[in-house]
C-alpha cells in the first residue's frame, strides 16, 4: 500500500524518506491515543515511514505511541528520537537511549539525536553516541538546534563529521538558515531535517499563501509544506493527528510550485538578507 515517497541518503549511507512523521505533544492525553496511532499508521501506510520522537515529548508518551504505531512493522519504519541537554553526558546518553527504546519497544533507533545543546561538553555526548553505535542501540547519531559555529565546532572533535542530520526549524515564515546554515550544511553534505515546516498554523492566515494554493486548488497548508520539500535534500516532518491531514501531508509531495508561484510567496515570506540567529520552538 505504501507510496513512492523521494528519499535521500544520510551520511551514514541509510537511504530515508523525505516527508516523514512527527510526534511533537504527542502522547500527552490518554483521550488523544487511539487517534494519533490511527494517524501515525496511515501516514506508514503511505509510505511516510520516517518517524521523529524524542524523550521529552509527553515524558516518553510519544515513544509509547509510536511504539503502539509501529508494533508488528519494525522492518518498515525508520524511527529518530533524541535526548534531552540534560541527559546528554556520556553515561548519561546511554541510558536515556535505552529509556528510550524500552518506551519504543525496539532493540536499535535508527537515528538518534543531540535535542538541544546543553551543559555538557559536545565531546562527552559524542563518547556516548560512539558508545550506543559500538553497541548496536544506534546505527547514526545526529544533532538539533545547532547553529554554523555549534557545527563547526562538533566537525572538529575526533568522530564529530559522522554526524548524520541537523534537525532545526524551517518554514516560510521562519527562513534564516537559507543566509548561512543551510549552504554551509550543503558542502559537507549534511542533511536537514526541517520541523514545523507549517510553523504551528502560523503562517496559514498570509494572503500570498492563500492565493498560491487557491491556483493549485489545494490548501494553504499543503503550499508551505510543498515549499519546504522543494529542498530535495531536506527531510521535512510535519505532524498530524487527523487522517484527513495526513492524507492532505502525502499529497504536498505531488505538487510543483511555479516560479510564479515561489515569486509570490517571496512577497508573502521575504528570505533572509543575511546571517541570523538560529530559531527554534
Amino acid at each position: 500500500m505504501a507510496s513512492d515517497v523521494p528519499t535521500l541518503k544520510l551520511p551514514s549511507g541509510e537511504t530515508v524518506p523525505r516527508l516523514g512523521l512527527g510526534t511533537w505533544r504527542m502522547g500527552e492525553s490518554r483521550r488523544e491515543q487511539a487517534r494519533e496511532i490511527a494517524a501515525l499508521e496511515l501516514g506508514i501506510d503511505l509510505g511516510m515511514t520516517l518517524i521523529d520522537t524524542a524523550e521529552m515529548y509527553g515524558s516518553g508518551g510519544a515513544e509509547q505511541v509510536v511504539a503502539k504505531a509501529i508494533a508488528g512493522r519494525r522492518d518498515q519504519v525508520f524511527i529518530v528520537s533524541k535526548v534531552l541537554p540534560e541527559n546528554a553526558s556520556r553515561a548519561g546518553a546511554i541510558s536515556a537511549c535505552k529509556r528510550s527504546l524500552k518506551h519504543l519497544g525496539i532493540d536499535q533507533l535508527d537515528l538518534y539525536l543531540l535535542h538541544w545543546r546543553g551543559p555538557h561538553p559536545l565531546k562527552e555526548t559524542l563518547a556516548g553516541f560512539e558508545a550506543l553505535r559500538r553497541d548496536g542501540l544506534i546505527k547514526a547519531w545526529g544533532v538539533s538546534n545547532f547553529d554554523v559555529d555549534d557545527m563547526e565546532e562538533l566537525m572538529a572533535l575526533p568522530g564529530g563529521d559522522a554526524v548524520a542530520t541537523n534537525e532545526v526549524l524551517y518554514n516560510l515564515a521562519r527562513r534564516g538558515i537559507e543566509a548561512d546554515l543551510l549552504p554551509w550544511s550543503r558542502t559537507p553534505g549534511i542533511p536537514i531535517m526541517a520541523y514545523s515546516p507549517i510553523d504551528q498554523g502560523r503562517v496559514l492566515r498570509n494572503r500570498a499563501l492563500a492565493a498560491v494554493a487557491a491556483r493549485h486548488g489545494v490548501t494553504p497548508a499543503q503550499i508551505a509544506l510543498a515549499w519546504v520539500l522543494r529542498h530535495e535534500d531536506m527531510m521535512v516532518i510535519p505532524k498530524a493527528t487527523n487522517e484527513t491531514h495526513v492524507r492532505e501531508n502525502r499529497a504536498a509531495l505531488d505538487l510543483a510550485l511555479t516560479a510564479a508561484d515561489l515569486a509570490e510567496l517571496n512577497q508573502g515570506f521575504p528570505p533572509p538578507v543575511g546571517a541570523t540567529s538560529l530559531e527554534m520552538l
